[in-house]
């Protein structure tokens, strides 16, 4: 059985997001506001088209925005200290893959020394219940399919290996220091408010609003998994509320769809969903593509049987809801 978020279990929490003016950090932050929480925000960068920017009765809502970067040791266990902190998401990220290959010292400092600033500030004044972001991409190129959460990390290229450091540090913290912390490795994530248009939804969606066919980059081949927004709020939710309970506190969990479905099949789908049937995806790319792994699916068995947690959104109806929000 499905396990739904306790609403009530937020109410007046103190609780920092770090990259919450991004696309999922936007939504999650709605989330918890909602919910009661008493959300503080860290934002490097003002992103003046973001969802959290625009959501204007969530981000006055807020009880703090911090301007800074995960990167300043001292700025975050102020943040910590300051404003009491008793929950955490650690979300900020640079998460391109395309920059990481161009920039991979600025990604290092980022997603792992950021990721180390926030787990000693959190460990320093003991946070009750933490989730930081690992991602799907941290186990590498494995042979066998889908991935499990037993399956050794083998990340190779520098935004995988990236992630594959956040996850071990931070389950080293909740090993080491017995601290409440779940890990969390999603599929692809997509939805409204998504503005990375290097990513296969946005982008495909972006040119059949403008009535052009679709680019592939890849030969079309690649298998992904992709999880509706909706569904990983949820994710991060139910992981947090039970961040403390054995046999979860230290744990990392897959969340996917648990079907995984080839890019060109996807670009079709989202034409198909469009109404749009007049275009054609355009394949650019041949052979495998540098730096990509060509198959990557999750399963999500565990999640399912110790968080309850489950998809609600089939593809078709994920995307439907994701082209309104575009086109709106």
């Amino acid at each position: 059985m499905k396990k739904k978020v306790n609403k009530k279990f937020w109410k007046d929490k103190r609780v920092f997001v770090t990259g919450a003016n991004g696309f999922l950090g936007s939504w999650l932050t709605k989330a918890l506001v909602t919910s009661g929480a008493r959300v503080v925000v860290l934002i490097r960068d003002w992103i003046p088209c973001s969802v959290l920017t625009n959501m204007k009765n969530v981000y006055n809502s807020l009880e703090a925005v911090v301007k800074g970067d995960i990167i300043d040791c001292q700025l975050i266990a102020r943040i910590f200290n300051e404003h009491n902190i008793d929950s955490c998401f650690h979300i900020g990220a640079q998460t391109i893959v395309g920059i990481a290959n161009k920039s991979p010292i600025s990604t290092f400092e980022s997603n792992i020394r950021g990721t180390w600033n926030i787990l000693e500030a959190a460990r320093n004044i003991g946070v009750q219940r933490m989730v930081v972001a690992s991602s799907d991409k941290a186990y590498g190129e494995q042979q066998d399919l889908p991935y499990k959460e037993s399956y050794s990390l083998n990340a190779l290229h520098p935004y995988d290996a990236s992630k594959a450091c956040t996850d071990i540090l931070a389950r080293t913290y909740a090993c080491t220091y017995d601290m409440p912390i779940v890990v969390t490795r999603c599929a692809n994530i997509y939805g409204g408010g998504d503005l990375n248009f290097s990513r296969i939804i946005p982008d495909t969606i972006r040119s059949i609003i403008q009535n052009k066919n679709p680019v592939i980059r890849s030969d079309g081949t690649p298998l992904r998994d992709y999880i509706y927004i909706d569904d990983a709020v949820n994710a991060y939710l139910i992981a947090a509320e039970n961040a403390d309970k054995k046999g979860i506190k230290g744990e990392a969990f897959n969340f996917g769809s648990n079907s995984p479905v080839k890019v060109l099949d996807l670009v079709k789908e989202i034409i198909s969903v469009s109404g749009n049937k007049s275009l054609k995806p355009v394949i650019k790319g041949k052979g495998k593509s540098k730096g990509e792994i060509n198959n990557q699916y999750l399963s999500s068995v565990k999640a399912e049987r110790l968080l309850g947690w489950k998809t609600v959104y089939s593809l078709e109806k994920g995307l439907r809801e994701t082209i309104k929000w575009y086109e709106d």
